[in-house]
């Protein structure tokens, strides 16, 4: 089943939340169970996912769980208002990573899955002021890229910019 997932984004993401989060700790992973939860589980974390509710209409489900961490992995790109969302967490801890904006590669959108779709693409100060101004307190930092096996010019460009951003943040 696993040789078919992003291996180098769930690895760097595995070892940023590694870095920044121990296990053991119980963790709110925002969005559905998926692939990454299990991989979580099995390096020694409890996880707990919402459920697929729409987080733009419902944020306060996010304090349904008493648990040492939210995050957020890839989620607040779908969301329209994820300002709302990030001020109803209780958790003290979040860690989450979003897509960068790429000027080559505009903002992701399925044509047959209506969840699955980027209404935002941030850069990182984008994202950084969004976090300050719903009460987070930035506190690490990372990026990586995303290498294609393809041949062209955009794929060259992968290899050497970073297109995705990580951030522990605390209240």
């Amino acid at each position: 089943m696993y040789d078919k997932l992003p291996s180098k984004r769930y690895n760097e993401t595995l070892k940023f939340l590694q870095k920044v989060l121990p296990a053991p700790a119980t963790i709110l992973d925002l969005g559905i169970r998926n692939p990454f939860s299990e991989i979580m589980e099995e390096n020694g974390y409890t996880v707990h996912n919402t459920n697929g509710e729409d987080l733009d209409l419902l944020p306060n489900i996010v304090k349904e769980y008493q648990v040492d961490a939210v995050t957020a992995f890839e989620i607040f790109e779908h969301l329209i208002a994820p300002f709302n969302v990030l001020r109803e967490i209780e958790s003290k801890k979040l860690i989450a990573t979003i897509p960068l904006n790429l000027w080559f590669a505009k903002a992701y959108r399925s044509n047959t899955d209506m969840w699955d779709r980027h209404y935002h693409e941030f850069e990182d100060w984008q994202f950084d002021w969004l976090l300050e101004k719903s009460g987070w307190n930035i506190i690490k930092q990372e990026k990586w890229t995303s290498p294609i096996n393809k041949i062209g010019f955009r794929p060259i460009l992968r290899n050497f910019t970073p297109r995705y951003y990580a951030v522990y943040a605390e209240r």
